[in-house]
């Protein structure tokens, strides 16, 4: 473009000339000529570019003069029409200035963006090429974005794809974004090669997050899903390669090649491909989606078939093959309890539950179920086996008995025996199966060879639990095996053979309580009395409590059974022998049998010498129950009379809620014999256990008796006391709430330590409150006159107590229960009544009045 008009002439205003004279004294400072430019931002567009261009004259090099003149040319093109002939000359302007500023990439950017809005393809591409190729590389990541966009922007794959390779040389961390745009345009071929190449490239780190494996999954759906379009890759074998890489996903990558092969039409070897998997999947996730996926393969294989024949008419051929795929999809839904057993027994072949339950998936099926005994008894580890593989075998066997085959059987148990279990246990149970099998078809005699063949000792001796010694060697030594040998010696064998039986149990000291239990009740039946106790002898001697207990139990009772009081001082040895080292837990039986004996056969003061031992040597929870049995035991022989001590003990000894009973009682026995003042102490005494307000019950029990028996006197002395009691458990409780107070003071710590006065005032407050709260409670404990009482003497009957009660007194007397300091009316009182004597009751002599 020109500098000048074309007359030559520069039209200056009279605002210009002090920066034309300052342009005119430094016309190579930038700072002059962009104030200059500054001022005239308003000015026409020509005069504006004329100074931008006499400014570039001056200084060619200077990228702000550049960058600031094409900033302004471009804003003056915008929102004309893009064939308007200002566009060609601000590209022209742009060139002009590349002339100058190749090395900055700013230039360069703008020029292409601005190509791109003028739509001119070719000179845009070609721009950025020649950018690419003036600025230095290090600067190229600038351009690339750009470029990319604009290649993205118009349907030219084959420019597109020349790019990216182009970019991918200088970046190849960016492949992602080249893949997209390959499969976008349908270019899935070399999409599968580039998604192949990064799946190999273990250093390649995505820029979407994405892992190696998700990778290799995106390849995997896309060359199965396209099989007509990825021919350069050979998909089988990478996606096998895949099944031995990622061994935690089998079942997506068994899909993805089998739904290859079906997308390719190659159906027979797509099914293949499931079958295989099927029985290759260990995981029960992975086997699900195989067989769900298979199901609807065959599933949509059938109704192909269906719609093929409806268009093509019947035909015999096309049914028959429409029945075959039919069938097939029946017996792939019918196989699948029994697939997914075998994907369990792939987890782990020790699994003893799963072959089981492998053996009733055959139920019907008799040669498979033979064979799956056979894989199974071959294939479980006894030492690495989950359950017990011992029940292989038994069933194996009873499988062959069910059938008639006893001699199989047979066979199958030799082996079993054989087998070195890891429990002594496993092996003892398969030849007490063994010898059941035996009996159930009554071959008694076999049946005894077979547990003697089981017990008889072996050519090297272990012990039960030594694990470094096969089972074989330490069988000898299992109460299973020695207990049904026993119990087949009493049913079949002699006297002789079972007791010698019972004695080698008892030498290998593996015999149990009951095992001493059952021989000696065996040697009773056969009327071996003593070699029967010697036998509860030799148990004791093995066993310490509490084991002996049942052994010191049958032992004692047929001891009393057989000899009662014969031998008296012998069970009285025994008695003691037993109680030696008793713990409290089972004292209580053999107290009891011991007191019996004594009662029955013995002296009673002996009987209640053991009961008052029995008292002190059983448990806290069943002293009571031994006190009652002891005091009723007590009457029945001495009287009433001797059970005053007994029951002074036990309130001295029972906790409180049994000892209040036992005062009861105790006073309760007292009045009945007339000993008033007697009663009246143990209530007296009770009193200091019983809260008023917990104890209602023995208040009222009290008060009743002083009614029948009392007088004023004793009323009184009764409420000041209760109300003794009362005070006591009060200060008791305002004691404990005190303390709980302080203590929760003290844990928050906030109003007494910023005023220490308010603390106690609190106090004084809260123990206000509680003198307020006790004495309304005393005053609504006080007894109301609500009927009249009268005070007879203590022998006086209840009747006559209610007859005097029916009669009109004008002169009772109403008692006031606060009015302690008031005396009594003694010219009112009730008349004396005539005292009847009675006979002593009978109960008072006990066992002593015979004689």
């Amino acid at each position: 473009m020109p500098l000048l008009p074309e007359n030559g002439n520069v039209m200056f205003e009279e605002d210009d000339l002090p920066y034309e004279e300052e342009i005119i004294r430094n016309p190579y400072s930038v700072k002059c000529w962009m104030r200059y430019i500054e001022f005239k931002q308003s000015a026409p567009r020509n005069t504006l570019n004329m100074i931008f261009e006499r400014a570039l004259k001056e200084l060619p090099g200077s990228y702000k003069l550049w960058y600031n003149y094409l900033r302004q040319r471009r804003k003056q093109a915008k929102g004309r029409c893009i064939t308007d002939p200002t566009f060609e000359e601000v590209n022209n302007c742009h060139e002009r200035a590349l002339v100058f500023m190749h090395k900055m990439p700013r230039i360069w950017l703008d020029f292409c963006q601005f190509l791109m809005d003028q739509c001119k393809i070719t000179r845009a591409r070609r721009t950025f090429d020649r950018a690419l190729r003036a600025l230095p590389v290090t600067q190229h990541h600038r351009v690339w974005p750009l470029y990319l966009k604009f290649v993205r922007a118009h349907p030219l794959p084959e420019t597109a794809v020349r790019v990216y390779r182009r970019h991918l040389k200088l970046c190849p961390e960016n492949a992602e974004g080249y893949i997209q745009y390959l499969r976008s345009v349908d270019r899935l071929d070399e999409a599968a090669v580039r998604l192949a190449a990064i799946v190999n490239d273990e250093s390649f780190v995505s820029k979407e997050g994405k892992s190696n494996y998700q990778l290799w999954h995106e390849m995997c759906d896309l060359i199965s899903q396209n099989p007509d379009k990825v021919k350069s890759l050979r998909v089988g074998a990478i996606i096998r390669g895949g099944l031995t890489r990622f061994t935690d996903q089998l079942g997506k990558l068994w899909c993805s090649l089998a739904d290859y092969y079906t997308r390719s039409g190659h159906f027979e070897k797509a099914r293949d491909v499931y079958e295989e998997a099927i029985q290759t999947v260990v995981t029960v996730r992975d086997f699900t989606q195989v067989f769900d996926s298979y199901a609807q393969f065959e599933e949509s294989m059938i109704a192909a078939k269906m719609e093929t024949t409806s268009e093509l008419g019947q035909n015999q051929d096309e049914d028959i093959d429409l029945e075959l795929r039919l069938a097939r999809f029946e017996q792939l839904i019918n196989r699948r309890p029994l697939l997914l057993n075998s994907v369990l027994l792939r987890q782990n072949p020790h699994n003893v539950h799963e072959w089981h339950k492998r053996v009733k998936l055959y139920e019907g099926k008799p040669r498979e179920i033979i064979n799956t005994y056979t894989e199974a008894v071959q294939t479980v580890d006894p030492a690495k086996a989950t359950g017990k593989p011992h029940s292989i075998w038994v069933a194996f066997s009873k499988f062959y008995e069910e059938h008639g085959q006893l001699d199989d059987a047979r066979t199958i148990f030799e082996r079993a025996t054989k087998v070195n279990f890891k429990q002594v246990d496993g092996l003892s149970s398969v030849w007490c199966e063994y010898g059941e099998m035996e009996l159930r078809h009554e071959n008694y005699e076999q049946a005894l060879r077979i547990l003697r063949k089981a017990t008889a000792i072996p050519a090297k001796k272990a012990e039960y639990f030594d694990t470094s010694e096969p089972v074989q060697n330490r069988v000898y030594k299992s109460l299973k095996v020695w207990s049904m040998l026993a119990d087949l010696e009493e049913s079949l064998g002699t006297f002789k053979s079972t007791k010698a039986v019972y004695e080698r149990i008892i030498d290998l000291r593996i015999a149990t309580p009951q095992v001493i239990i059952n021989y000696a009740m065996f040697l009773e039946e056969h009327t071996y009395f003593e070699d029967s106790f010697k036998a509860y002898e030799r148990g004791i001697s093995l066993f310490k409590w509490p084991n002996v207990h049942d052994i010191w139990n049958t032992y004692l009772t047929k001891f009393i059974e057989r000899y009662g009081g014969k031998k008296l001082e012998r069970a009285r040895d025994l008695f003691e022998q037993a109680l030696d080292g008793c713990p409290p837990k089972y004292a209580k039986t053999i107290y009891l049998l011991y007191a019996k004996l004594e009662e029955e056969f013995g002296l009673a003061r002996h009987a209640m010498a053991v009961y008052e031992r029995a008292t002190q040597a059983v448990e806290p929870a069943e002293q009571h129950e031994m006190f009652n049995i002891y005091i009723k035991r007590a009457a029945e022989i001495y009287g009433v009379m001797h059970t005053r001590g007994i029951y002074q003990r036990a309130i001295e000894v029972l906790p409180d809620e049994h000892s209040r009973e036992m005062c009861l009682r105790f006073a309760d026995m007292e009045a009945k014999l007339g000993e008033i003042d007697r009663a009246r102490a143990i209530y007296s005494y009770c009193s200091q256990i019983c809260d008023p307000r917990m104890t209602a019950a023995f208040w009222q029990t009290w008060k009743e008796f002083e009614i029948r028996h009392g007088n004023e006197d004793t009323i009184r002395e009764m409420l000041r006391i209760k109300r003794s009691i009362q005070a006591t458990y009060n200060t008791q409780v305002n004691f404990m709430s005190s303390q709980m107070l302080k203590a929760s003071s003290n844990a928050t710590g906030t109003v007494s330590d910023l005023a220490p006065g308010q603390g106690s005032m609190d106090d004084m407050k809260l123990l206000e409150q509680k003198a307020h709260l006790l004495a309304a409670e005393a005053e609504r404990e006080k007894v109301k006159p609500k009927e009249k009482i009268l005070f007879v003497r203590s022998d006086t009957s209840r009747s006559e107590l209610a007859e005097l009660a029916k009669q009109a007194n004008p002169d009772e007397i109403d008692i006031d229960d606060d009015d302690e300091d008031g005396e009594g009316d003694e010219d009112n009182g009730p008349e004396e009544v005539q005292l009847e004597q009675k006979s002593v009751p009978a109960a008072v002599f006990g066992g002593l009045r015979d004689d």
